[in-house]
């Protein structure tokens, strides 16, 4: 089995006293697909935040063993951990291409920006049509796959994805999850992946994990959660 790359011990965290995460605990090894499921207010979303630095937390957050916990947001992108929020945060008034590129703030090397904007191009071709284009005029799709790419403009280690196909037509999201599985695969990137539509978290993942109240409630390869009928009538939503 590959190395962990990414190990959370203990986890918890609170707002204003009332507790989102419970003491969570999980492991994603180098280069795996892992997706975090379970009903809203599980505490998905305050997961990725506290990975990637946004909020305080308590307990441990270890990256190849090195302790993460508490550092800036900034300098946890820096190390590798990218997160690609939800609704597609990007900045209106700016171009596709700008949106784009403010990814790219942590490679010093203009050849290095340019190969990670080519293949950001690969991957969407739409993007490279639309990048004069304002990010105020893109469709919902559209926006979506400009704040993915921005996300893999700094060549992440790991990439933590939340809720991507989110409002998203099924013709759109169906690209989106071919974009993730490619970037995957080909490209050897290490997901996590955050997602209330159980179908899209199981067709991209190795592993899930699944959530509810703060905690982590199971946990397994792909098929043995899916295939479990209580998980899937209690957490999945599906019969």
């Amino acid at each position: 089995m590959s190395s962990v790359l990414l190990e959370v011990k203990d986890l918890t965290v609170s707002y204003r006293g009332a507790l989102a995460l419970h003491g969570i605990s999980l492991s994603i090894h180098q280069g795996e697909s892992v997706s975090i499921v379970g009903p809203n207010g599980a505490g998905k979303t305050s997961l990725l935040r506290a990975i990637s630095g946004l909020v305080r937390c308590q307990g441990e957050v270890n990256l190849d063993g090195r302790l993460i916990t508490g550092l800036a947001p900034e300098r946890v992108v820096r190390l590798g951990v990218v997160h690609c929020p939800q609704a597609a945060q990007l900045f209106p008034d700016m171009t596709v291409l700008e949106n784009l590129d403010l990814g790219s703030f942590t490679i010093r090397d203009d050849t290095a920006r340019r190969e990670a904007l080519q293949r950001v191009f690969e991957l969407f071709p739409k993007l490279a049509d639309r990048k004069k284009q304002r990010a105020a005029t893109l469709s919902g799709g559209e926006r979506q796959m400009v704040a993915i790419g921005r996300s893999l403009m700094s060549r992440p280690r790991l990439l933590m994805l939340d809720e991507p196909s989110l409002g998203l037509a099924p013709l759109m999201r169906d690209r989106i999850e071919e974009a993730i599985g490619q970037v995957h695969r080909t490209w050897g990137l290490t997901i996590i992946l955050v997602e209330q539509d159980t179908a899209f978290a199981m067709d991209v993942a190795d592993r899930v994990y699944v959530l509810d109240g703060g905690q982590v409630v199971c946990h397994g390869p792909t098929a043995e959660i899916a295939g479990d009928p209580a998980i899937r009538r209690a957490y999945l939503g599906v019969a």
